[in-house]
């Protein structure tokens, strides 16, 4: 079995108002030195490993667990001793 870590984030010509919001109200809270936040997913499943795993996260990613118009994605396997 294999842990796949998947990261999904706008991306970067996106606007993102919930980074915004977070961003001004850190500032709020008089947290210094903070500069732009953006706000993403993260999602951690199980798999077999096969010998297109790869390109079965892929498909999941592209089709499913992010929208490619405006998310980026990246992802690490991890095996699960």
């Amino acid at each position: 079995m294999c842990k796949v870590n998947i990261y999904i984030t706008l991306k970067e010509a996106v606007l993102d108002p919930q980074g915004k919001a977070i961003s001004d109200s850190l500032k709020d809270l008089k947290y210094e030195g903070v500069g732009d936040v953006r706000v993403g997913k993260y999602l951690q499943m199980e798999m077999e490993q096969t010998d297109n795993m790869e390109e079965q996260i892929e498909e999941m990613c592209k089709r499913l667990l992010a929208n490619p118009v405006i998310e980026d994605y990246t992802y690490t396997i991890e095996e699960v001793v």
